[in-house]
C-alpha cells in the first residue's frame, strides 16, 4: 500500500512539474488573416499579450499599443492581440472586419490574431495557460475585461497581469521592457 501511495504521489508531483514547466513558446496560435503563427518564434522577446475589442471604452488603447510597439520593437518587445467577444459583445466582427477596423483607424502593425474565447468554457488553450497557476506555474487570474494585458518574459514564463485601466505604456511597463 505505501508502494502505491508513494508512486501515485510520484505521479502526481511529476504531472505538476511539467505542467509549470510549460512555456509561451509552446503554444501555436492562428494570425487574423488564418496562418499558423508559432509563439516559440518570439524566444527572447519580451511579449504583452492583450485581448481586445473595437466597441470598448478601452479601445483607443489600440493606439498607444501600437506606439508602445514602433518605439519598442526593435528592442527585443512585441505586442500580440487577441480580438475577444467576452465582454458586452465588443467584439462583434469577422476576423477581416477586425483587421480593417485595427489598420484603418489606429494604424496597428504589431500582430494580430483570429478571435477567441478568453474566457469561459470555449477559452482559448492559450488563455488557459494564462489564467491558470496550475498551467503557468506563477499565478492564477481571470480576464475582467478587455485590453487586459499580460507580460511574458524573455524565457516565455509569466511574469505579470495588468487589468484594462493600465495604460500600455505606464510606468511600470516601460521599467519591465527597459529591464529595470
Amino acid at each position: 500500500m505505501k508502494i502505491l501511495t508513494l508512486l501515485s504521489l510520484g505521479l502526481l508531483t511529476a504531472g505538476f512539474a511539467a505542467a509549470q514547466s510549460k512555456s509561451f513558446y509552446d503554444f501555436t496560435v492562428k494570425s487574423i488573416d488564418g496562418t499558423t503563427y508559432s509563439l516559440s518564434q518570439l524566444k527572447g522577446k519580451k511579449v504583452m499579450v492583450v485581448n481586445t475589442a473595437s466597441k470598448c471604452g478601452y479601445t483607443p488603447q489600440y493606439e498607444i499599443l501600437q506606439k508602445l510597439y514602433t518605439d519598442y520593437k526593435d528592442k527585443n518587445f512585441v505586442i500580440i492581440g487577441f480580438p475577444a467577444n467576452n465582454f458586452g459583445s465588443q467584439e462583434p466582427g469577422t476576423n477581416s472586419q477586425i483587421r480593417e477596423f485595427c489598420t484603418a483607424n489606429y494604424g496597428v502593425t504589431f500582430p494580430m490574431m483570429e478571435k477567441i474565447s478568453v474566457k469561459g468554457d470555449d477559452i482559448h488553450p492559450l488563455y488557459k495557460w494564462l489564467t491558470s497557476k496550475a498551467e503557468n506555474g506563477v499565478m492564477d487570474s481571470e480576464v475582467k475585461w478587455n485590453f487586459q494585458k499580460y507580460l511574458i518574459d524573455e524565457k516565455g514564463k509569466l511574469v505579470d497581469v495588468l487589468f484594462s485601466k493600465e495604460k500600455p505604456d505606464s510606468e511600470k511597463v516601460i521599467a519591465w521592457i527597459n529591464g529595470k
